[in-house]
């Protein structure tokens, strides 16, 4: 059993923040039925479906049509193919939507109106009807109509003001290597979902949930946005590289490369020191005790005021031994501190593996797909580890039978027309 056992989720998003909602929303046991284009003249489907590569190999070797990024946002859900452009694709919405619990969409604002698949229109149909909308900007506001793009939002929410080195150091705008509004976006609308099923639980009604890219993205600057408004001087913070703008130390720094490395290597750790109980066995690990009752740096705030003069003398003495040497020692002395992974080295590393985080499937069409799996880990409801559905419209015969009761005569005329 899961904890979602008996939710159903009719999902009209693409690409990332609709699907990565939802797949956290199957992992914990929903149905979740994506709906997706028909082929046509050999396009359809989800996007991310074809941005590749790289694509999945098939057991002989060679590219298969599944993109790798399409695989890794809809693990267990069934694809349900449908054409809401057509009257009777939007008629099978509506006949669906009287089975499911959740509806989500991420299409430009007013575009749902048109279809006659708007919040109020299903909602007549399904008064306890969960309907997310996920877009740019919102439902409101002077830019409700733009398009909004991670890469874009990122940029106007004021992340890659702050993400990047220092300016002074030749630092420039500097975007997060995956499209973390969209993620975050995903993760507020899963959450704000499961609110509202348990009010349409206590009360009948459903309620519709405003998701923007925008909205989430100025919420995540987290402690840098409250740092601008609590001062209130007006002074925006910069880029602060691997720093920490309110602790310290906590940043990069180089330390000695291994001794077979080639010349010129450069390798580094980062320590997290989060308080000044930490910072004093971190003084003793150095052989610098005395450091940390200088009335400079015995306090975080004093270690930040006075960051420009302790990281040098810090900096000199991490560069004496190797990551090797240093790592133990600061872990035995309960030091946060770690190395730089790779991804070759983070799907290696023996707790990444022991947590079960890689994953492999059986797929038709790869005897062994690795993926990354969920990282819930519940004790009484396990999460489901089913595949993302292999093919387009895999399991739509199958969806519309049982829920609609339609028959072999009506699929094939639904086929014919190009609505399914």
């Amino acid at each position: 059993m899961n904890s979602l056992d008996g939710v159903r989720v009719l999902d009209l998003s693409r690409v990332l923040a609709g699907p990565w909602c939802t797949q956290t929303l199957a992992d914990l046991g929903a149905d979740v039925i994506k709906v997706e284009r028909p082929l046509v003249n050999g396009s359809g489907g989800d996007d991310t479906r074809s941005w590749g590569p790289p694509f999945l190999k098939d057991d002989a070797g060679h590219d298969t049509a599944e993109a790798a990024y399409y695989l890794g946002a809809n693990r267990n859900k069934r694809s349900l193919t449908c054409d809401i452009a057509q009257a009777a694709g939007q008629q099978l919405i509506r006949d669906l939507v009287q089975h499911c619990d959740v509806f989500i969409e991420n299409f430009k604002v007013g575009d749902m109106a048109r279809y006659g698949l708007d919040y109020p229109a299903l909602q007549a149909l399904n008064p306890r009807l969960v309907y997310c909308s996920i877009t740019g900007f919102g439902q409101t506001g002077p830019y409700h109509q733009r398009a909004g793009y991670d890469y874009a939002i990122q940029a106007m929410g004021g992340l890659m003001s702050v993400t990047g080195e220092r300016d002074d150091l030749g630092g420039g705008p500097q975007k997060v290597g995956v499209a973390v509004a969209d993620l975050f976006t995903g993760m507020y609308a899963s959450v704000a979902i499961l609110a509202a099923l348990r009010h349409a639980e206590k009360t009948g009604t459903g309620q519709h949930i405003d998701m923007a890219l925008l909205d989430t993205q100025v919420a995540m600057l987290a402690n840098l946005g409250a740092n601008y408004l609590v001062k209130g001087d007006g002074v925006a913070p910069g880029r602060a590289g691997n720093a920490h703008a309110n602790i310290v130390p906590y940043q990069v720094f180089e330390v000695q490369p291994p001794p077979d490395a080639a010349p010129g290597t450069r390798d580094h750790l980062i320590v997290a020191v989060g308080n000044d109980g930490q910072f004093v066995r971190f003084c003793a690990v150095l052989g610098i005790p005395e450091l940390a009752t200088n009335p400079l740096f015995a306090k975080n705030q004093d270690r930040v005021r006075h960051r420009s003069t302790l990281v040098p003398i810090l900096e000199t003495l991490l560069r004496s031994r190797t990551k090797a040497e240093w790592l133990p020692l600061l872990e035995q002395a309960t030091v946060p501190a770690g190395p730089i992974n790779s991804l070759a080295e983070v799907f290696a590393d023996p707790q990444v593996l022991a947590r079960g985080m890689v994953d492999e499937w059986a797929h038709p069409l790869c005897a062994r797909l690795p993926l990354v799996a969920s990282p819930i880990h519940m004790s009484a409801t396990p999460v489901r580890r089913d595949l993302p559905p292999p093919l387009l419209g895999q399991h739509t015969d199958a969806v519309l039978r049982d829920l609609l009761h339609t028959t072999d005569d009506q699929l094939a005329a639904l086929r014919n027309s190009g609505t399914i």
